[in-house]
């Protein structure tokens, strides 16, 4: 960051000046804002940043700066920004507050996840914010820590009804995947008059018309380039002509700055060069480290007389770039020698990760005793949190380690700390390395699993299902566990495959988990798991339905100790089993209560890499239910946690929503798209959902041909999950465009399924399917024990389709009073369902009847979007502001914001009135 008063008139900056004002009067309106300022290196960034701190007199300010030797030292940047505002985490739930303090080490605790650490920031400026306008000033944010750029990538995201604004400057060009997005402002070069102008104002002494266009040819308009290229010539240069600096804007100021460092005394070189070593500006730590090396307090006074840097109560560089050329002038003797001095200098009780940073970097050859002090510095960054900062700490270690059997150990842990922190090729890099050394059978079993992790983690698809299971067959009778856990990941990536799962399908996976260790006694959970699902595949229904049943009470109950528990739990246990209650059990009560059971955990531990998919399974149950505006709120925040986090999408609750909706132009273009993305990366389960999806809609407009053509497609041979419920499409576009012996054949694959589950939802749904293939009585019969069976599940749209295809039926048979009342009922199910299509379909079918269909005649205006929905529900069931924030991981400010909205488009004044309001308006949610 540029140092105030060495800041020259800003010029050109007019547009940019007035962006900044207007961010200002948003968030002192009560409008969080974000920005992000663009542009290369001595642009002008840090002065739009000292004139917003100018212009904000009125608001509290608080800052932080990115220093690049200090990028993999955990919240670094978020210690500088919220150090003064801690005084309030007292206000904040206690999740988040002790999620923070551990985070910033200041309390011991287990470390929370990486977003509810997020969640806590956001709640802590929300707080600030409510008591004066606040802005946060980010300066070099290209080199903040990974941890704190996630935590203020995701506040950034979120700030709504909050008095917040996050400015931040970053040099391009940047690939920044966390900032990408973004609102930003492109910082460009001034124009040729405030070009000149800027020059000669800084220009001392006459300077030659041609050398002075040739600087600003050179500069690019880049303010910094013309204040400091003059600074290089001689004098004689000003009149007669020069070379300058060839190369990119950055490399030739910088080669500036570090002609003038050389032309130091050698003691001011090497004052600068510790400076430069030590990124936290603690001037009381650079004396002590120029002790150390015989530096004495007045070699300050040349650096700080051309006014490169300020000594008060912090060290200040004039720019970045002073910073990298000190440090990149000095020769790697002379690099080693300061950070040697600063190590020696740091309190190892008070910041042990510092010093063993520095360590690291004095360290010439490999180092056992300094690799271990990073090896521990990475646990201490894994209880607060730091990931990514672990993973640093242990790469270095890595680096450092003389063994080779203890360096291919490192980098295998390293390996797995990058890839948690979502690094997957610094992730393979490392494991390339721990691959050379010569590792015991446990650990190359270890090896192997991660790399099919991240295999199934980049794609989803068809590559990672023979690498799981290689991995799990390697970890046989080394840690039969691990090897179990490992079966279960294999078994779901080919369940994702599908298809496409190529050689390697789920059959044989499932062949290969049975040949697994045996469980311990008493089972795990995710051992009876695995046990029932691979019986399933191999053995059939009769066998593997009990199977799963015996899994699926202790799956629901399973007590929780640890985070780690509970994240195991979410990834080996939830999708898989949800996948087995929902199209094997045909349970929803067991799937609705395990999906609820994994969003509230995955909340409670701000587990943002799980939840998405956890939500995605609630969307589906809550459809299935007939709460449309519910499912399409859960698959809007599934959406918005992903593109936050650059997780891939969770696309199957957001696909069969669309085809419920009856849309159709925008059902098709979603079923396209996400078979083309599916296709590619070998996803075959999404193709079924598709076709599913394609089946569902084009049965609910009629069109019974293109319905029978996707449900075929959805029931091809290598899908395992999607085809009971494919099945039942099939039947009836079947029927309704001729295809009946496809039907009939349909309808014994489906009676396979459905007879044993047993459950009213699977019963009633074989004998709906089966009355349309039948004719009179026994027709009627089955129709009847359809209802009976539905009205007895909570599977609300199911029923809906059941009071529509029987009134259709009785409209045929001339019953016209019986069946207007099932197809007035239908309509009216699927009119507060907003299933467009289907209703439409039932209103036609009722007209015929000579019938009247009753419209729902609801103003835009008084419709809840997703959020609002979702807050005006959780306030229903009591839940106070911050906790409805931790849930949605928004502000309590901005829930307030969204139940003012909700009060006024239902009518209401209080909290008192939300249960009985949303239950007459059916928590309407906008289209």
């Amino acid at each position: 960051m540029g140092v105030d008063h060495l800041q020259p008139e800003l010029r050109g900056r007019r547009a940019e000046c007035e962006v900044l004002d207007g961010l200002l009067g948003d968030v002192g309106s009560g409008r969080g804002r974000v920005l992000v300022l663009r542009g290369e290196a001595g642009v002008g960034k840090s002065a739009l940043l000292d004139h917003l701190r100018s212009r904000a007199a009125e608001f509290r300010v608080e800052q932080a700066s990115g220093v690049e030797s200090e990028m993999e030292l955990p919240f670094a940047a978020l210690q500088q920004l919220c150090a003064p505002m801690l005084d309030l985490s007292a206000t904040l739930p206690e999740p988040q507050r002790a999620a923070l303090e551990t985070a910033l080490g200041l309390a011991e605790g287990t470390a929370g996840d990486r977003f509810l650490v997020g969640l806590a920031v956001l709640s802590l400026l929300s707080a600030a914010g409510e008591r004066r306008p606040l802005i946060c000033v980010v300066d070099d944010a290209q080199w903040l820590d990974r941890s704190s750029a996630q935590a203020l990538a995701f506040v950034a995201r979120r700030l709504q009804a909050d008095a917040v604004g996050i400015v931040a400057a970053i040099r391009e060009p940047f690939d920044d995947p966390e900032m990408g997005g973004l609102p930003s402002l492109p910082v460009g070069g001034l124009g040729i008059t405030d070009a000149r102008a800027l020059l000669e104002e800084v220009t001392h002494g006459r300077i030659d018309v041609a050398v002075r266009d040739r600087i600003i040819a050179e500069a690019g308009g880049n303010p910094l380039a013309l204040l400091e290229l003059p600074r290089s010539l001689r004098v004689e240069a000003r009149s007669a002509g020069f070379a300058l600096p060839t190369g990119p804007i950055a490399s030739r100021i910088e080669r500036t700055y570090q002609a003038r460092i050389e032309g130091f005394p050698d003691a001011t070189r090497r004052l600068l060069l510790t400076a430069a070593s030590e990124p936290s500006g603690d001037v009381g730590l650079l004396w002590r480290a120029a002790e150390v090396l015989g530096i004495e307090p007045s070699a300050a006074e040349p650096a700080e007389r051309a006014e490169l840097v300020v000594l008060d109560r912090r060290v200040r560089f004039r720019h970045p770039l002073v910073r990298s050329a000190a440090y990149r002038a000095a020769t790697p003797p002379e690099r080693r020698e300061a950070h040697a001095a600063i190590a020696a200098a740091t309190d190892p009780e008070v910041d042990p990760d510092r010093r063993a940073w520095h360590l690291a970097h004095a360290a010439a050859t490999p180092d056992e005793e300094v690799a271990d002090e990073l090896e521990r510095s990475a646990e201490r960054a894994t209880a607060r949190g730091g990931v990514a900062a672990a993973a640093a700490f242990l790469a270095r270690a890595t680096e450092l380690t003389p063994e080779p059997a203890r360096r291919g150990g490192r980098a295998l842990a390293a390996a797995h700390a990058e890839f948690e922190a979502g690094a997957v090729d610094a992730a393979d890099d490392l494991l390339s390395i721990a691959e050379a050394a010569p590792l015991d059978a446990l650990r190359r079993g270890l090896l192997a699993r991660l790399r099919a992790q991240i295999a199934f983690a980049r794609r989803r698809g068809s590559d990672a299902p023979p690498l799981l299971l290689a991995a799990a067959r390697s970890l046989h009778s080394l840690d039969d566990a691990l090897a179990r856990e490992t079966y279960l990941e294999a078994l779901g990536a080919a369940m994702f495959s599908g298809r496409l799962g190529g050689a390697t399908d789920l059959e044989e996976v499932a062949h290969a988990a049975l040949g697994a260790p045996p469980a311990p006694r008493p089972p795990r959970p995710m051992d009876l798991l695995l046990d029932g699902m691979a019986t399933l595949v191999t053995d059939g229904r009769p066998a593997g339905v009990p199977a799963l049943r015996r899994a699926m009470h202790p799956l629901q109950h399973e007590v929780l100790r640890s985070r780690d528990d509970t994240m195991r739990w979410l990834w080996l246990s939830s999708p898989i089993a949800q996948e087995a209650f929902v199209h094997q059990l045909w349970d929803y009560e067991a799937w609705d209560g395990l999906a609820s059971r994994a969003v509230q955990l995955a909340r409670d531990t701000g587990a943002l890499s799980v939840l998405p998919v956890a939500l995605a399974y609630l969307a589906g149950a809550r459809l299935h239910a007939g709460d449309l505006a519910t499912a399409g709120a859960l698959t809007d925040e599934a959406d918005a946690i992903t593109a936050s986090t650059g997780y891939a999408r969770v696309s199957y609750a957001s696909v069969v929503l669309a085809a419920w909706q009856g849309d159709e132009a925008a059902a098709t273009d979603r079923f396209a798209s996400e078979v083309d993305d599916a296709v590619e990366r070998g996803e075959g389960t999404v193709v079924a959902v598709a076709g599913y999806a394609q089946a569902v809609l084009y049965n609910a407009l009629g069109r019974y041909d293109v319905a029978l053509a996707g449900a075929t497609d959805a029931c091809a041979t290598g899908e395992f999950g999607w085809v009971g419920w494919a099945l039942t499409e099939l039947v009836e576009a079947g029927v309704r465009s001729g295809a009946r012996d496809d039907a009939a054949t349909a309808m014994g694959r489906l009676r396979e399924r459905t007879q044993a589950s047993g459950t009213d939802w699977a019963l009633g749904i074989e004998a709906r399917s089966q009355a349309l293939l039948l004719e009179g009585a026994a027709a009627e019969g089955c129709y009847v024990e359809a209802l009976e069976r539905l009205e007895r599940s909570r599977v609300a749209v199911h029923l809906a389709r059941a009071h529509l295809v029987y009134g259709e039926w009785l409209r045929r048979e001339d019953r016209r009073a019986d069946a207007r009342r099932h197809l007035g009922a239908a309509h009216d199910m699927f009119e507060r369902f907003g299933a467009r299509a289907f209703a439409d379909r039932a209103r036609r079918e009722l007209v015929a009847t000579g019938g009247t269909a009753r419209t729902r005649s609801v103003d835009t205006r008084d419709l809840l979007t997703p959020q609002e929905a979702q807050v005006a529900s959780l306030a229903a069931d009591g839940h106070t502001n911050p906790e409805i924030g931790g849930q949605l991981f928004i502000s309590p400010r901005t829930v307030e914001y969204h139940l003012g909205k909700v009060f006024t488009k239902l009518g209401i004044r209080s909290r008192r009135e939300l249960r009985g309001a949303l239950r007459a308006q059916g928590a309407r949610r906008r289209p």
